[in-house]
């Protein structure tokens, strides 16, 4: 009875350890987890954005609003607008936080960036403004 008992206990820690399988491990799912580290590149225009902030990736995915619910003018005006202002914040390092300004962004709007790209950059902001309780002018909406 002794050996039964046990010979059955054996069977199910093998099975257990067997059947374990991690979030991420599980194809077409939802909850996998996304890299945190958004790159835009165009070749053509010889121009380069990375994005890497813990979070904004699943940000982004679950909260953003939808591509194409922006026009293209739309984006490109609020991303001038927060450009100038998170560039003046960037070159007074003594007055706002050097750790969340690090670096300029040059952003120029006699380039044409297409849509995917002001798309992102917007978003960005709009988590960066949520994120890190700041304001960069202008309603921001709590996404």
């Amino acid at each position: 009875m002794k050996t039964l008992v046990a010979v059955i206990g054996l069977l199910l820690i093998i099975i257990g350890c067997n059947s374990t399988k991690t979030v991420a491990d599980t194809p077409g799912n939802p909850l996998a987890k996304v890299s945190d580290t958004v790159k835009i590149a165009n070749d053509s225009l010889e121009y380069e954005v990375i994005i890497i902030d813990p979070g904004f990736s699943s940000w982004l995915a679950g909260r953003a609003r939808p591509r194409g619910y922006y026009s293209e003018s739309f984006l490109e005006i609020k991303n001038q607008m927060y450009v100038a202002e998170w560039n003046l914040r960037a070159s007074q390092p003594l007055r706002y936080d050097s750790n969340l300004y690090m670096m300029t962004i040059d952003y120029q709007p006699t380039i044409h960036y297409g849509y995917e790209v002001n798309y992102l950059i917007y978003n960005y902001f709009i988590y960066f403004q949520n994120r890190y309780n700041q304001r960069l002018g202008g309603f921001v909406p709590v996404q």
